[in-house]
């Protein structure tokens, strides 16, 4: 198996409760730590939303694997971010037998 080419820097976020002001709360996003990741585009599409157009755009990620349990490792619930751009983690697993990379099914959607 070849090894990937980790070239790209992605924040890896978590979802976390900020206080709305009001008594509540609301979903914001809190920076679990910086990966160096390879990203390569896998399938594409346009839907609606409603009356508005949305591309989605379908990738896999590999990134260096960390411990279960370690805050740099990627779950489903999390996200990558690059600057403006926004992946949603739909699905983690391991690249290799040894372990030593993790591949990250996610998906960016943008306003068409």
């Amino acid at each position: 198996m070849k090894q990937p080419h980790l070239n790209r820097k992605l924040v890896l976020e978590a979802p976390s409760l900020v206080p709305d002001g009001a008594g509540g709360f609301t979903q914001g996003w809190q920076p679990s730590g910086t990966l160096w990741a390879s990203v390569e585009g896998r399938a594409g599409r346009e839907t609606r939303v409603g009356d508005a157009g949305v591309s989605r755009m379908s990738y896999r990620i590999i990134v260096r694997a960390a411990p279960v349990g370690s805050a740099q490792r990627p779950s489903p619930d999390q996200r990558f971010r690059e600057g403006a751009r926004v992946f949603v983690i739909r699905a983690v697993a391991e690249r290799d037998p040894a372990g030593r990379y993790l591949t990250c099914f996610a998906d960016e959607e943008v306003a068409a």
